[in-house]
């Protein structure tokens, strides 16, 4: 099996970077959209994130990748066949394809069992093979809304409920949902992209030292992944020990009133609609300061997570011509000054 690009290789897109660390210590964020160029290292960035993390332990068998620990019950029953034994797997990582149908994605009745024994067996879709892994869509702007509104419905609940043939089956699909797109290609309709929790707009790299050194890495990589990935191993390593820290912290991290009502005040300057705003703003500062091993967020940590949050949540002001960023910036100048 070929060799992921190491995460810590990736010259430049800090914002993508963080985003996807971000996500990666709280879930609960709701996911990750990328829009930006072609060829900037989008689905480059989350694969590496995914083969950078620890494997991680399974009942052997399950089709679910039910954690031994867990203490839902499996749909199967897996947890009493396999008793104490356990496997060690990759963290999953599935890539959607763009004309994959909802049968596939949810999952379906296993037709060749049905007309051989007459049985209802449940055949598990792409969201059972995600669970507890990355769950990434190029190009998700030409995905239909449909199953787009499915696929983020399902990474908000963790469950996936298939009501259809006679079927009625629940199983846990929690996973990161990551997807990207080339605006070129068409925006994702506001209330989709609104139910995302972080959004990044990834740009071509224009300074020249940088631009020479992805070249090289990446050609560098081309021609001996192994003695290419030996080179950044002790990077690799700070960066799961960083995201492994966080995770254990993050439930301990406070966030004080002051801080609430920071986040409420920005939202409100920007005309960010409805609460997911607010709520975005405390998780993800919450996870940036589990990150950088705090365990009280302060005000620097929501400023430097206001536009990944909040720049695809902003209605357009005819009277106000500057980007949604620059808005952000200016309101979060304004507020952390006052």
């Amino acid at each position: 099996m070929r060799k992921a690009f190491p995460f810590s290789a990736i010259v430049g897109q800090t914002e993508m970077k963080q985003a996807l660390l971000m996500a990666a210590v709280e879930p609960r964020l709701g996911g990750v959209m990328v829009f930006g160029d072609r060829g900037t290292g989008k689905s480059t960035a989350v694969r590496a994130l995914a083969a950078l993390l620890p494997p991680m332990m399974i009942v052997p068998g399950c089709r679910y990748s039910c954690a031994p620990v867990d203490s839902a019950p499996c749909i199967e029953g897996c947890r009493e066949r396999a008793g104490k034994a356990v496997q060690q797997v990759p963290v999953p990582f599935v890539d959607l394809p763009l004309g994959a149908t909802e049968d596939r994605v949810v999952g379906s009745l296993d037709l060749e069992r049905a007309r051989a024994t007459g049985e209802k067996r449940f055949e598990p879709g792409l969201l059972a093979k995600a669970n507890r892994g990355f769950l990434y869509i190029d190009e998700i702007n030409l995905l239909e809304d449909h199953l787009v509104d499915l696929l983020l419905d399902v990474a908000v609940s963790g469950q996936n409920v298939v009501e259809r043939e006679g079927l009625s089956i629940r199983h846990p699909a929690r996973f990161i949902l990551v997807g990207s797109g080339n605006p070129e290609e068409g925006e994702l309709r506001p209330p989709l992209l609104d139910r995302f929790g972080l959004s990044v707009d990834v740009r071509t790299p224009t300074d020249i030292g940088d631009r020479i050194e992805i070249v090289k890495r990446c050609d560098a990589f081309d021609r001996e992944p192994d003695a290419f990935c030996a080179r950044f191993e002790d990077a690799e390593h700070k960066v799961v020990d960083q995201i492994a820290a966080a995770r254990k912290r993050l439930p301990k991290v406070e966030v004080p009133d002051s801080i609430l009502e920071l986040g409420t005040r920005l939202c409100q300057a920007v005309g960010a609609d409805g609460l997911r705003g607010e709520l975005t703003l405390l998780r993800a500062a919450r996870a940036t300061a589990a990150l950088a091993g705090k365990k009280l967020v302060a005000p620097h940590h929501l400023a430097s997570v206001a536009t990944l949050a909040l720049r695809h949540r902003m209605r357009k002001n005819v009277l106000d011509d500057t980007g949604s960023t620059a808005r952000i910036e200016r309101a979060v100048a304004e507020l952390v000054a006052a």
